[in-house]
């Protein structure tokens, strides 16, 4: 059998970080699960990840600014990268605006077969 991606997941909250990780491994995924977009970028730049999920909503840099630095960093800018969040009063707008940077966005909570069509969507 054929190793699957590599999935980056960055999310301050550990139990959704643990979660999907678990959902992910179980379906073949490798993953590594950090807690902040600083540690993310670190992780990401010390092995390119096939995709990234990130939450929205995190202390110091939330997932917009993540995505900004990924798109800006020559080796990490074709990276896919979904947004998750659980913040369903989002607008339009800004979702708007996240998919102009190239983020797929969704909404939790996702159940395993949302995540492996995400994350294979990717």
């Amino acid at each position: 059998m054929a190793a699957k991606a590599h999935v980056l997941i960055v999310d301050d909250d550990p139990i959704v970080g643990q979660t999907f990780s678990r959902m992910l491994t179980v379906s073949g995924y490798e993953v590594t699960v950090v807690k902040s977009v600083d540690a993310g970028l670190q992780a990401a730049t010390a092995r390119v990840p096939d995709v990234i999920l990130t939450d929205l909503r995190m202390p110091m840099t939330d997932g917009l600014g993540l995505l900004t630095r990924v798109r800006r960093d020559a080796a990490l800018r074709d990276v896919p990268v979904a947004i998750v969040t659980g913040d369903h009063f989002v607008s339009a707008e800004f979702v708007n605006e996240l998919q102009t940077y190239g983020a797929t966005v969704r909404f939790k909570p996702l159940f395993l077969a949302d995540l492996l069509e995400l994350v294979e969507g990717l």
